[in-house]
């Protein structure tokens, strides 16, 4: 009841109650709500090279020993970027869990022991930072790193690949070590701790693989799941469009709960293999084209309870899994802190009861902590700075979460609509919500105008009084005021898009071609109170100009209700003439004037083509006694009013429109001609082929 009284249409995207996701303001979700996209994240694993390293049978016999002998198993996966996008959008660093609709659901230990294979319990991986490779890659490595191949405390992959990719079957058994601390440090820098520094890995891990049969004892799995934590809250600010950690493990973990993009299982024997992630081996089968951010934020934010599986291994076959891995698995329903080195995040099961098969009840609030960052000073052991974190690790196996038998779902539901973000992307678009919005804002003012106060006190007249000035000045702000022309320095020509919607978007990781301009350009919510979600090309646009003398003409929002195809409005009397752009993003076209002689009329001659198809054509004529003065002056790409106009001069321009084509004028003067060509290419998040097709009415002015 109190939601429906919060959000009595059910548009409010949330969080309603600020409580929970009490950083939305920083969250990627409010960047797309505003119709900021930032596209496909650049997903950094490094894996595609894993194949190339030849290991002889001492060297997996100590992988093995050091807890890596399942993580070597596992290939190389294609990443589906669009999807772990999407996915990422839906993160939340609060809570650490995926807020979908169905409820809250998290990458949990007892994912990353049967996917991966690696161990949930044992001693926090941590250890002493460094700030330099040399002197560690020396002593664990036999050899140092040249400088090209350093960068601070890092070392890249290319180099441990070059020198330690081969190891000879009769070499020392120091030599083999060596080599092989090389492939383990080279397996987690590529994998679980695959970093966005491009193709480096931090030395620090190296002391850890000293001893093989100590390196076992660590708890690798919790940390690669610590690690992915950070990356995935990391990712989820609106300023990030990078992710690192493990992704394998979140689309692989994506696959199995959610059935978003998923391709079919791999039917040979290896699917009855573990890790579990051996299942979605091989190339990905079913249709991928064309799915991209925003296909699968839709499919998200209309997530079923019938897409969810929340118990995706219960009909595996159990014998599968290794004894120490399945004796261990409790630790999947700890409530504790996971740690990997200066990184410490929380463990919340009980936020995701229905991932162990419970009811799910209202979990506790979450208790904020900070999020250290690894220290810049080498040498630092970071195990005195984080002994509450640790401390809490050591004390997992006496915070075993339990489910509440009599628990009512219902009452949890009411709860979390109110805590978390129903949407992502926009049910309505924007250019729909503004059409909307300034319909009823018109018709609140034109009430407000006509209200009779007869028989009202003061106070009642006040309050209408300040309902017409509120309604006034919102429509004065968003389409009142002179139209401001981008400031970009040049203004480029190019070729027409052919096809249904080719949209290009920043971070897609499609090259552009030389000769198209077409760009994605995401609109901060200021820019778009004056544009109405259509991106419009103008190709090759001459302007012809007529000079006259004394008064200007100007360019600005025409001051009436618009739609998505309102390109051109004018309605214009005397002196005055507008150009209306509706929330229409410009490509950068080149524009051209010439001067025209005094008495001149201009024949201007506008088709406007949507998806190659022409939508609307309409013929006015100006009589011989009516001049029509257009005076635009565009130099070195950028725009100017240089017009003036001699006498009295009215321009009056008749529009007939029609239902399948767009505004054709045409004076009586034959002197000057000029065409005007452009596309109109829908924005992907604002406008829908649908949306435009409904436009029915467009006007021209000149």
């Amino acid at each position: 009841m109190d939601l429906a009284l919060m959000d009595p249409y059910g548009t409010n995207p949330g969080p309603i109650d600020g409580s929970v996701l009490y950083d939305q303001e920083k969250h990627v979700s409010s960047a797309v709500w505003d119709g900021q996209e930032r596209g496909a994240l650049r997903c950094h694993e490094h894996t595609s090279k894993l194949d190339q390293w030849t290991l002889t049978e001492k060297q997996i016999e100590f992988v093995d020993q050091a807890g890596f002998g399942y993580l070597r198993l596992i290939p190389a996966i294609s990443l589906d970027n669009p999807l772990i996008s999407a996915l990422v959008e839906r993160w939340r660093r609060e809570t650490n869990t995926f807020h979908l609709n169905v409820g809250e659901m998290t990458v949990t230990l007892k994912d990353v022991a049967l996917l991966l294979g690696l161990a949930i319990d044992g001693e926090p991986v941590i250890g002493i930072t460094h700030t330099t490779c040399n002197s560690v890659c020396e002593r664990y490595l036999g050899r140092a790193p040249e400088s090209s191949y350093t960068s601070g405390g890092m070392v890249k992959l290319s180099w441990l690949k070059e020198f330690f990719s081969y190891c000879p079957e009769d070499a020392p058994l120091e030599v083999i070590e060596c080599h092989t601390r090389a492939y383990l440090l080279y397996l987690v820098g590529s994998t679980i701790f695959s970093t966005t520094t491009g193709n480096k890995v931090p030395v620090m891990y190296l002391p850890l693989f000293e001893n093989f049969d100590l390196c076992g004892k660590y708890a690798w799995g919790s940390a690669a799941l610590a690690f992915l934590y950070r990356a995935l809250g990391n990712a989820s600010l609106r300023s990030q469009s990078t992710i690192s950690g493990c992704l394998t493990l979140l689309q692989c973990w994506s696959y199995f709960h959610l059935n978003i993009g998923r391709p079919k299982l791999n039917t040979d024997s290896m699917h009855d293999r573990f890790p579990l992630v051996l299942s979605w081996k091989g190339k990905q089968s079913g249709p991928t084209t064309n799915r991209d951010v925003v296909f699968y934020r839709k499919a998200l934010d209309s997530l079923k309870s019938c897409d969810v599986e929340w118990l995706p291994y219960r009909n595996m076959d159990s014998t599968v899994i290794p004894e120490d891995i399945k004796s261990n698995l409790i630790l999947g329903r700890s409530k504790t802190m996971l740690i990997c080195f200066d990184k410490a995040e929380r463990h919340l099961p009980n936020r995701c009861l229905r991932q162990y098969g419970m009811f799910q009840s209202i979990p506790e609030d979450v208790q904020r902590w900070e999020r250290k960052s690894r220290g810049v000073d080498g040498g630092v052991d970071l195990s005195g700075k984080m002994e509450s974190e640790i401390n809490e690790w050591l004390e997992r196996r006496f915070h075993i979460v339990e489910g509440d038998d009599g628990a009512d779902e219902s009452d949890y539901m009411q709860w979390y609509l109110r805590i978390t973000r129903k949407f992502v992307g926009r049910p309505i678009s924007l250019s729909s919500e503004f059409q909307r919005t300034n319909a009823g804002l018109r018709e609140i003012a034109r009430m407000a105008d006509t209200f009779s106060t007869n028989g009202l006190d003061e106070e009642q007249v006040d309050l209408i009084s300040s309902i017409r000035t509120i309604a006034h000045e919102c429509l004065r702000d968003q389409v009142g005021g002179p139209y401001i022309v981008s400031a970009t320095p040049q203004i480029e020509v190019g070729k027409r898009i052919r096809g249904k919607e080719r949209v290009r978007r920043k971070g897609t990781g499609k090259r552009l071609r030389k000769d198209d301009p077409a760009q994605y350009i995401a609109a901060s919510e200021d820019d778009q109170s004056q544009y109405c979600g259509a991106t419009v090309r103008v190709e090759q646009l001459p302007l012809h100009q007529l000079h006259r003398e004394e008064d200007h003409s100007q360019l600005c929002p025409v001051d009436n209700e618009v739609t998505g195809l309102d390109m051109i409005n004018g309605d214009g009397e005397g002196e005055n003439m507008q150009l209306c752009n509706a929330d229409i993003g410009f490509d950068h076209s080149e524009l051209s004037h010439e001067a025209g002689g005094e008495g001149n009329a201009e024949l201007i001659h506008a088709v406007v083509k949507v998806d190659d198809t022409q939508l609307f054509e309409a013929t006015g004529k100006i009589n011989d006694s009516q001049l029509c003065d257009v005076m635009n002056e565009v130099k070195d790409s950028q725009f100017s009013d240089s017009a003036k106009v001699v006498d009295s001069q009215i321009c009056d321009a008749t529009n007939e429109v029609g239902d399948s084509a767009l505004p054709h004028v045409t004076s009586e003067s034959d002197r000057q001609t000029s065409k005007v060509e452009a596309e109109v290419v829908p924005e992907s998040s604002l406008e829908t082929p649908q949306d435009i097709a409904q436009q029915s009415k467009c006007s021209v002015v000149v």
